[in-house]
């Protein structure tokens, strides 16, 4: 099993606020990015590149790369669920369904965990669950202020519930697999695990074949830079780490975050409007996040102050 160390609150805090920030563009990225390039072939090479350079990275550090057999099979697990479906099936519907409907489906990722967490017979209270509901409510209100109409493509919807399935099962998994101890090796297995997957999908899709550079547009090459890079490199080795250094549920609070992050960065960058149902959606974001984190930290308190029992002589 993965180490059940805890860091310092400012570690987890400052690499749960670099997954916020970053992962909460990532959706306009993949946007842009998908307009010309090939789906799946680009989302494989940006997480093959992003593992061959973080693991070039670590070994000029000196960093051991060799890993258990068990460590390895925990990792492509990992990884095959994580970014190979998920971020693979995202990418594939983002070219048909608007990125604040697949924000909002999305989103749904830590109320995915609970039921996971209730499947696997662990005790989950019903302030936890509520917590969830009452972030899924600020996320409708954030990303959908008029409702679903029915404009949705089906398969695109499909592919997104798919999705939060898989990332949800990886995240629920990963604490409980054995891993590389050091996350960012953990990474760079996963990485390169997903990216293969996703290449060889894209190979047998004919996307390699029918390849034609000049349709490449600057805009989606400079998505794919920085996808690789930041949504890649920075941000997914930021979430490893949290998930072998944090709770499972403070990790999935990200999903709550990244929607007001990206209407955050439309109204700098774009000058897209902020307006009172954004405003309004973002509060209750933003409460629902505050109370499942106040509510972990007190359960965790309770545990460590709980009596032990002695074994009777």
């Amino acid at each position: 099993m993965a180490s059940s160390r805890r860091a310092s609150g400012f570690n987890v805090w400052l690499a749960l606020g670099v997954v916020y920030v970053v992962w909460g563009s990532t959706y306009l990225a993949i946007a842009i990015a998908v307009q010309t390039l090939p789906p799946l072939l680009y989302a494989g090479l940006r997480f093959a590149l992003a593992g061959l350079l973080l693991a070039g990275w670590l070994a000029f550090r000196g960093v051991d790369l060799r890993i258990s057999r068990r460590e390895l099979a925990g990792a492509t697990a990992v990884g095959i669920l994580l970014l190979a479906v998920a971020n693979g099936l995202v990418v594939f519907a983002e070219r048909t369904v608007p990125s604040g409907v697949a924000a909002l489906i999305v989103a749904s990722i830590p109320l995915c965990i609970v039921i996971y967490r209730m499947v696997a017979g662990e005790r989950v209270g019903r302030d936890l669950l509520a917590g969830v509901l009452l972030g899924l409510v600020g996320v409708g209100i954030l990303v959908v202020p008029g409702g679903l109409n029915g404009t949705i493509d089906p398969i695109g919807a499909l592919m997104l519930f798919g999705a939060t399935l898989s990332w949800a099962l990886g995240t629920f998994l990963s604490p409980r697999l054995e891993t590389p101890r050091n996350a960012l090796v953990s990474t760079a297995y996963q990485m390169l695990a997903g990216g293969a997957v996703l290449i060889v999908v894209a190979l047998g899709r004919g996307e390699v074949a029918n390849l034609d550079p000049a349709t490449f547009s600057v805009r989606s090459l400079i998505a794919f830079a920085y996808l690789v890079v930041f949504g890649s490199l920075v941000a997914y080795s930021a979430y490893t780490w949290l998930l072998q250094n944090a709770s499972v549920s403070l990790v999935s609070t990200y999903a709550f975050v990244n929607p007001v992050v990206a209407v955050v960065l439309g109204a700098i960058i774009l000058a897209e409007p902020i307006t009172p149902t954004i405003v309004i959606g973002a509060a209750v974001i933003v409460v629902a996040v505050a109370f499942i984190v106040l509510r972990q930290n007190a359960a965790r308190r309770a545990e460590r102050h709980a009596p032990v029992a002695e074994a009777a002589d």
